[in-house]
């Protein structure tokens, strides 16, 4: 492997969570959005299963590099936020740096623009002010926010 280059996650309204994620975390969309009716035997069905029969997606991408695919499933119908819990398998976070560092802004930004702040925000060293917070979008996914890259906090420990 060379890199990760993004993570796919599943919202109940596209529109939506493109405007959240481009005003709370700064994303950009570099493709899409796309509005897709499968096909038996298309790449789709093959990917996603045969009961899906029409999908909404966009590519969107972070400063950095690294992105994100949304997906709105219309046929069959995503519903409501996620409710897994973060023991039960499966990708259950998207972590983000803040600009600067300010993980309280970026906490308070994501709960004005609709997301929720769901813990305190705790110190992983004082020394050099390394913080992370827990926080959710508008549709049930934890996006927690870290003040610096995984590996300047957690490299030479």
């Amino acid at each position: 492997m060379t890199a990760i280059t993004h993570i796919g996650m599943t919202v109940s309204n596209l529109g939506a969570a493109i405007n959240w994620y481009k005003e709370a975390l700064g994303f950009r969309i570099i493709a899409g959005p796309f509005d897709m009716k499968t096909e038996e035997g298309d790449m789709t069905r093959d990917l996603q299963g045969n009961e899906v029969k029409h999908i909404r997606n966009v590519h969107m991408s972070a400063s950095n590099q690294v992105g994100i695919e949304l997906f709105e499933f219309v046929i069959p119908e995503t519903k409501g936020e996620t409710d897994r819990k973060p023991w039960e398998p499966g990708i259950f976070h998207l972590c983000v740096v803040a600009e600067g560092g300010d993980v309280h802004g970026m906490a308070k930004k994501i709960e004005k623009t609709g997301g929720k702040i769901i813990s305190k925000i705790w110190t992983l060293d004082k020394e050099k002010a390394y913080y992370l917070v827990y926080c959710q979008d508008p549709f049930g996914n934890i996006i927690e926010v870290y003040s610096h890259s995984t590996e300047q906090i957690y490299a030479n420990r």
